[in-house]
């Protein structure tokens, strides 16, 4: 069994790789690339490896169990600031998972992310998620 196969609402598996690298994104449907450009679907990366490798490397067997990454984008450009670093994959899937139910909840404040915001992409987010306001769920 997945360790994804229960995800929050509006979140799917994207992308599982064999080597336990995985891209979950939320509402593809919505944040289709014809409303909003495609950069624009929220994405929670599962990664492995040195953070500063260049895409497309694979960091090889010898760091799969350790030094795991979990990272929530907006944008390519747009990621939550949070150090999400673990030494063990089963960690960093717990993690992974407790951001996805709080982007849900509206416990992440999207629009602290931006330095530009794109208003009426933060808008619809909010009104997919609990209120996007940040607060503790109340």
């Amino acid at each position: 069994m997945s360790d994804f196969a229960d995800l929050p609402e509006g979140w799917v598996v994207w992308s599982d790789q064999d080597d336990g690298r995985v891209v979950l994104a939320y509402r593809p449907d919505v944040f289709d690339a014809d409303e909003y450009p495609a950069a624009c679907l929220p994405t929670l990366y599962l990664t492995h490896g040195r953070r500063s490798r260049r895409p497309g490397v694979n960091p090889g067997d010898q760091n799969a169990k350790r030094d795991w990454h979990v990272t929530l984008y907006l944008e390519p450009e747009v990621h939550l600031r949070e150090t999400n670093r673990f030494p063990t994959r089963e960690e960093a899937v717990e993690c992974t998972l407790d951001l996805a139910e709080r982007f849900v909840a509206g416990q992440i404040d999207f629009r602290e992310i931006y330095q530009v915001p794109r208003e009426r992409y933060l808008d619809a987010l909010e009104e997919l998620t609990d209120g996007g306001g940040g607060g503790d769920g109340d």
